[in-house]
């Protein structure tokens, strides 16, 4: 997530790195043999980004430019640009690596790089019980149309709320539970390591080859800025 950070960091306005930060993400999509459809239909998360970046021309202050008749702020749109770039180049970064990394490994390679354990394992069980909190979700909402509940309306909002409320209680219990049994198996504070995989010098130039091409760009567009 180095790349993203640096995207980030660079100027608006400097276009150009934008469009190598693109041409990296994208060798980085092509060596991964990621299929472009499966990106694309991923990149719909990007929607609220997406409007709220078209938005901006229309309330941000002068000066103004006419385009197609429509009267737009200059600094508005230079803001949205640069919203838009790094939005996208963000969450394609993350598409990318959501989709060539397990989540085990992630975290694994988030503890190589001496990210707090307390953080690694609040992910993991995150991930681990994410399935369990949805399928109670689905259980619960199997419950209310079996009693001929229809979720339509401002009136079913009510209903929702209190089963919100009750999913977050069930959740808080579950935990307390899970956190006795760990207790009652010897948990410490620290979770055992399953798998104690050595990262080779090989693995490290590869996976610094884009944050440090990405640190390149970065600095060459503050030099021409």
């Amino acid at each position: 997530m180095a790349f993203v950070f640096l995207v980030v960091l660079t100027p608006v306005g400097q276009w150009w790195a934008f469009g190598v930060h693109l041409s990296l993400i994208l060798t980085v999509i092509l060596l991964a043999q990621l299929p472009l459809i499966t990106i694309s239909k991923r990149m719909v998360i990007e929607t609220p980004f997406l409007v709220f970046a078209i938005l901006m021309p229309f309330f941000s202050a002068g000066p103004y430019v006419e385009y197609f008749g429509l009267e737009l702020s200059e600094p508005g749109l230079i803001a949205a640009a640069g919203l838009l770039c790094k939005g996208t180049l963000g969450v394609m970064a993350s598409i990318t690596l959501a989709a060539t990394t397990p989540m085990r490994d992630l975290l694994s390679g988030f503890e190589k790089l001496r990210v707090p354990k307390l953080i690694i394992q609040i992910a993991g069980f995150m991930v681990r019980y994410i399935d369990v909190i949805v399928d109670e979700m689905r259980r619960m909402k199997i419950a209310r149309q079996s009693r001929g509940f229809l979720e339509t309306g401002i009136k079913a909002w009510p209903v929702i709320a209190k089963s919100a409320g009750a999913l977050f209680i069930r959740a808080y219990e579950r935990g307390e539970r899970i956190h006795l049994a760990m207790l009652s198996r010897g948990y410490q504070g620290t979770m055992p390591t399953m798998v104690n995989t050595q990262v080779s010098s090989v693995q490290w130039v590869q996976g610094l080859m884009l944050p440090l091409s990405a640190a390149v760009v970065l600095i060459t567009a503050w030099i021409l800025r």
